[in-house]
């Protein structure tokens, strides 16, 4: 894959605002990143071999998408928090073993996916974004849902295949929450609390593939709450 190839990307990212540079083998950033003017608003650079976000995309302040998945990043830069502007960040398949405090300043951020990686405990400063509708933490290896949970503004939750044998009883209290993933964990019957299914708002329950069977769920205290909110969106659905 020739310079060229890059060359023309770049020359037609400074009029639409938008690269895309994914597919193309790369395992350093072209040079022209470094004197590229302040006009990205949509940054993809999936299925490359990247290990590294460089600094430099800290001076892309008016960046709304970013998509790095399919890469080799084993870390995200302090200075993403500049990037205030930021709606979505898809960093799945990747290498991340945690994420920088600093995203607590992108206010704006909807919607991160963060599937298949290497995240060991739950980043809470997700906790603190008001806009995120959707957080996707599958495929990581995340072994407890903590209290601070109860802050999350999201609609969905997916933590399906990681390894959580824990879920604090304040996720409850997540305002929004309809739709919770928690398939093929190491969850035990008792790690499901009643205030979840009796107090919550969630009507999208995914249990499949844990340390109990149907039957032990469907006896659960507040089965029968939650399965009147389950039915209630499936008739309005219909």
């Amino acid at each position: 894959m020739g310079n060229k190839q890059v060359k023309q990307h770049f020359e037609t990212a400074k009029k639409t605002g938008v690269l895309k540079i994914s597919l193309l083998r790369l395992d350093e950033f072209p040079s022209a990143l470094k004197t590229f003017p302040n006009v990205l608003k949509t940054l993809d650079i999936s299925e490359n071999r990247f290990t590294v976000l460089p600094e430099d995309i800290a001076k892309f302040t008016l960046l709304k998408h970013l998509n790095a998945s399919g890469n080799k990043i084993a870390a995200l830069p302090e200075c993403i928090g500049v990037l205030v502007k930021l709606e979505t960040i898809n960093m799945m398949n990747n290498l991340l073993t945690s994420v920088p405090s600093s995203l607590s300043s992108c206010t704006h951020l909807k919607q991160v996916i963060l599937s298949n990686n290497q995240i060991t405990t739950f980043p809470v400063v997700f906790c603190e974004l008001k806009q995120l509708d959707l957080l996707d933490l599958s495929r990581n290896k995340i072994t407890e849902v903590p209290p601070e949970v109860k802050s999350l503004q999201v609609t969905e939750l997916n933590l399906n295949q990681n390894q959580i044998t824990i879920v604090a009883e304040e996720i409850a209290d997540c305002v929004k929450l309809k739709t919770l993933r928690l398939e093929e964990n190491c969850l035990q019957i008792s790690a499901i609390h009643p205030r979840i299914l009796i107090e919550s708002k969630v009507c999208n329950l995914c249990v499949d593939g844990n340390l109990f069977n149907s039957k032990q769920f469907n006896e659960l205290e507040g089965y029968e709450a939650y399965m009147e909110r389950f039915t209630a969106v499936r008739k309005k659905i219909s």
